[in-house]
């Protein structure tokens, strides 16, 4: 794409910002700082992923992979106010899920382990790891919010805090997979995804860039799964003391 081409695409910029102004949305000021954020980012990206692609060293992809677990750890806490120390287990979880899913992937020979492959992939098992906390974490205060009762009932007679709060975090876990694996169901079928598009664009094969899709999207099942569980057993330890009192607090 030639950078005239490049700058073509302000229009769809131009429109948005003439839809908030007829419509009186009051949206201008966000849509023109998102598209100066969104070029600054990817332009700054673009050229560190050019440097370490030519440097070829772990160093710069583990301090590349730091970043993006640290931003998308900062995006995710967002949805859970309220609940101290969740931030430590929100890395936790996307770290663990990071390193087992590239581990696998690298480790059974199913992509290489170049930053060209590390780098971008490991960008979309994290994103999803993000998605998922967020997704987790607002369904996790939603049940508690409407089963606070049922939870303090269970504990009354006599259960754990273990066992007062397994229905809880089932229904949490299910809610925050579910959008994955629907995902999965529809994938080619409503929309190309991002990364078979990208691919296609770019002139590769589409039965290859088929192949990258469908890796992408089981590791996603993975990602999901490990995020989830783990935060549910990470959040357990937030929500009642050592006495097995639900902190009322939340």
């Amino acid at each position: 794409m030639s950078t005239f081409a490049l700058i073509l695409t302000l229009v769809f910029v131009a429109v948005s910002i003439f839809l908030s102004v007829w419509q009186r949305l009051g949206l201008e000021k966000d849509i023109m700082i998102g598209t100066i954020r969104a070029a600054i980012q990817l332009i700054a990206v673009g050229y560190v992923l050019h440097t370490i692609f030519r440097l070829r060293s772990w160093i710069f992809i583990l301090l590349m992979l730091t970043v993006m677990i640290t931003v998308a750890t900062l995006n995710a806490r967002k949805k859970g106010k309220g609940l101290l120390g969740i931030g430590r287990r929100i890395a936790i979880a996307i770290t663990l899920t990071e390193i087992l899913t590239m581990g696998l992937l690298i480790g059974l020979k199913i992509i290489g382990s170049t930053p060209q492959y590390v780098i971008p992939i490991s960008g979309m098992i994290i994103g999803n790891a993000m998605v998922v906390s967020g997704l987790f974490l607002n369904r996790l205060k939603s049940e508690i919010d409407t089963r606070r009762e049922e939870i303090k009932v269970y504990l009354a007679l006599g259960a754990t805090s273990k066992q007062a709060i397994s229905s809880v975090m089932r229904s949490t876990v299910k809610a925050a997979m579910l959008p994955t694996i629907d995902g999965m169901k529809t994938v080619g079928l409503v929309q190309l995804p991002g990364m078979m598009t990208g691919m296609i664009v770019a002139g590769a094969n589409p039965i290859e860039a088929v192949r990258y899709q469908i890796l992408i999207m089981y590791s996603f099942t993975s990602s999901a799964a490990i995020t989830a569980i783990v935060l549910g057993i990470l959040t357990h330890g937030l929500l009642f003391n050592k006495a097995h009192q639900f902190i009322e607090r939340y």
